[in-house]
């Protein structure tokens, strides 16, 4: 557990941190960048919440908040041969997304083009978390080419951006309010007003 009575150390003033087995190491090493990406998503996630804690499916997102601990902690500590017992993100973890997923889902229409971010403020928000989960994904694809992680972590990661989406429209009513994209709309040549015009 973690027990906190100082909150300023000076150990990361010159720039290295301590991972959780105690190594230290650059604070732009990609281990760091991954669990620190995770940490951005979680406090997307806080304004969110924030905006929607009055509607529907707030327990859901105060539940992501911890796992997203649990990804972070994970992380935050390498694996090794004979990996000690320490906290790691489960497969179960995984499978509870894809449960609300399909729960949250079956209530939305089909999608007939990409969904452009925007709409009501919990759907923006919604659309944001799912791009920098989608940063933190990133980045742990690139921790994994330089040392072995829980590969589970990647599929929560990968998971939870489709959540994120799915959530995002059912926060513009259903889908109601998602705005789509129209391909192309806006390269019609135009010379008057604010359109563009190729001509010379």
């Amino acid at each position: 557990m973690v027990y906190l009575s100082r909150i300023y150390t000076r150990t990361g003033d010159s720039g290295e941190t301590s991972l959780g087995d105690g190594r230290r190491v650059g604070k732009d090493h990609p281990r760091v960048v991954a669990y620190g990406e995770v940490d951005e998503l979680n406090a997307v996630l806080g304004l969110l919440l924030a905006c929607a804690a009055q509607q529907s499916e707030a327990d859901l997102i105060r539940r992501i908040q911890n796992d997203l601990f649990d990804v972070g902690a994970d992380l935050c500590c390498p694996l090794t041969e004979g990996d000690r017992p320490r906290l790691r993100v489960q497969p179960q973890q995984v499978r509870w997304l894809e449960e609300q997923i399909d729960r949250l889902n079956a209530r939305l229409p089909p999608l007939t083009s990409f969904v452009i971010p925007g709409g009501e403020p919990a759907a923006a928000w919604c659309h944001l978390a799912r791009t920098v989960c989608r940063r933190a994904e990133r980045a742990v694809v690139t921790l994994s080419r330089h040392e072995a992680i829980n590969p589970e972590v990647l599929v929560y990661l990968n998971r939870l951006s489709d959540l994120l989406f799915v959530l995002a429209r059912i926060y513009n009513d259903d889908g109601k309010k998602d705005r789509l994209w129209q391909p192309g709309a806006g390269q019609e040549a135009s010379g008057s007003g604010m359109g563009f015009s190729t001509r010379e």
